[in-house]
């Protein structure tokens, strides 16, 4: 399985990207779906995610500017990046987690069975 990221770039401060990731070819409606970032010189970190039923999961430094959404017709997971700022600079990974229905994201990379290739995104002061 693999997961294709996009839509990383150069933004200034303040300002907004969305983030697309396509899913898992097969049965896409039954993973749960997550964003992690890895700044320069930084562990890997979980920034939100998206259960089979839609229940949204964040990080405490992006809530109120960051929405994960999915869209299972077309197998792809999106992140809205709004009012960035300049600690927002890192590459940027989907992740795919096979799981039942009640299952939510959380910040543990062991449950991700799937990982995208990542995509950079630089916010400038």
């Amino acid at each position: 399985v693999q997961l294709q990221a996009s839509g990383g770039g150069l933004v200034q401060v303040g300002g907004s990207l969305r983030l697309a990731c396509a899913g898992p070819r097969r049965s896409f409606e039954r993973y749960v779906m997550a964003w992690f970032r890895q700044a320069p010189g930084k562990e890997r970190e979980f920034v939100g995610g998206i259960s089979r039923s839609r229940i949204e999961i964040y990080a405490d430094s992006v809530k109120g500017r960051f929405a994960v959404s999915r869209d299972n017709d077309k197998k792809t997971v999106y992140l809205q990046m709004n009012s960035l700022k300049p600690e927002d600079t890192a590459v940027y990974y989907c992740a795919a987690d096979w799981a039942i229905s009640s299952t939510l994201p959380t910040s543990m990379e062991s449950q991700y069975d799937f990982w995208g290739q990542g995509t950079l995104v630089t916010v400038s002061s």
